[in-house]
């Protein structure tokens, strides 16, 4: 059984208006997402966070996760396994990182299992919309940060980056769906779903 045709649709559209912002804009969004993220006093005293290198038109996470590593934050980024799960490695620095499968940067450190993101203080990761009512996070279609999203304690602080436009009322939602507590956008960061 394949996936709700309105996710797919949702997909398709919120990645193709990614695709049409000016890079100039996507870089002003990035660093307004990353200065907003930085300001959060859960993400200056978070000591381990899990995050990701971001790819592609995503809001880009290169100079939060190097800005995090610099302030002293342990940042672990995914490795995709063979199964589409996600095992971590602790990322030590731009000269740390190679390409993984299908290209995405990964650290070449030792890999620390999928439970690994059990102990991060804050968890961020990448979604193409998050629905304000309930927090669901629409994803690229893998369930990769579903199941780690399912490992993750319910008082740690996990965000999702978007663009201004990427926050909706309601994601169509499937029951493996992981929802997040808080978006990052260029505006600002929010919590979002049931408090």
């Amino acid at each position: 059984m394949g996936e709700p045709l309105d996710k797919q649709n949702l997909r398709r559209s919120i990645a193709a208006e990614r695709a049409a912002l000016p890079e100039k804009q996507r870089r002003a969004d990035s660093v307004s997402i990353r200065d907003g993220l930085l300001d959060q006093p859960w993400t200056q005293m978070a000591g381990l966070v899990a995050c990701y290198w971001s790819i592609g038109a995503e809001p880009d996470t290169h100079g939060l996760v190097f800005a995090l590593w610099k302030h002293g934050a342990t940042v672990m980024l995914p490795v995709l396994r063979d199964d589409n799960d996600l095992d971590w490695a602790v990322y030590d620095g731009p000269d740390t990182l190679a390409p993984g499968r299908y290209g995405v940067m990964e650290p070449v450190d030792v890999r620390r299992g999928v439970d690994a993101i059990r102990t991060a203080a804050l968890v961020v990761v990448p979604a193409l919309a998050v629905g304000e009512t309930d927090g669901v996070r629409l994803g690229k279609g893998g369930g990769s940060y579903d199941r780690a999203l399912a490992r993750v304690g319910p008082h740690v602080p996990t965000v999702a980056l978007l663009y201004e436009d990427e926050l909706v009322d309601k994601v169509p939602a499937e029951p493996h769906d992981r929802a997040v507590r808080f978006v990052a956008r260029p505006s600002g960061v929010i919590a979002v779903g049931a408090p």
